[in-house]
């Protein structure tokens, strides 16, 4: 019986490339196959009822970052150091900027004002005075009832919330928040 050569490495790497592109386009028919009802043609995709769906505004990533770069400049024109969130309508981080010299806690805090103020669609020096009648709202996670959130709307709806924090004061960070949401007109 004559002596069998391994195959090189390189016959080895091409057999197998075949094998996987003969696998690969096995799948591909198969998925296409099972795509196709019984006479051979795709279904059409379901139309659902108008009325099963609503239409809603979001803030772009460009307003975000020209809000929260407003709310930051006019702490550091009163020589504040502060964080500053910017939160979507799902409370999403959209622009997150920590200001120089700003404490680590704040990072977090603004995040967390600016998905306080969004969730309820108010400034949230007004929610804090709400704990008096509902102290358990302080247990919902992610929120915080400081000064400091403000909430932005289009629409009569929440589009975004802006969160500023570090100041001495929640007012002089709920200032801020609000220069922010100025710059986009709300």
């Amino acid at each position: 019986m004559p002596s069998r050569r391994k195959p090189s490495r390189r016959t080895r790497v091409l057999v197998g490339g075949a094998a996987l592109a003969v696998i690969g386009a096995g799948v591909v028919g198969t998925v296409a196959a099972n795509a196709a009802d019984s006479t051979g043609t795709a279904s059409a995709p379901v139309a659902a009822r108008g009325g099963d769906f609503t239409q809603s505004t979001h803030l772009t990533l460009a307003a975000a970052e020209k809000a929260a770069r407003a709310a930051l400049d006019a702490a550091a024109k009163e020589g504040r150091q502060v964080s500053v969130a910017v939160v979507d309508r799902n409370g999403n981080a959209l622009a997150t900027l920590r200001g120089d010299g700003a404490g680590p806690q704040s990072y977090e805090s603004a995040g967390r004002k600016a998905y306080t103020a969004v969730s309820w669609n108010a400034p949230t020096s007004e929610l804090a005075k709400r704990l008096a009648q509902a102290p358990a709202l302080k247990d919902i996670p992610g929120t915080l009832f400081l000064a400091g959130g403000a909430p932005v709307t289009a629409k009569g709806a929440p589009v975004a919330g802006i969160g500023v924090a570090g100041a001495p004061s929640g007012d002089l960070d709920e200032r801020y928040a609000q220069a922010g949401a100025a710059v986009l007109g709300r």
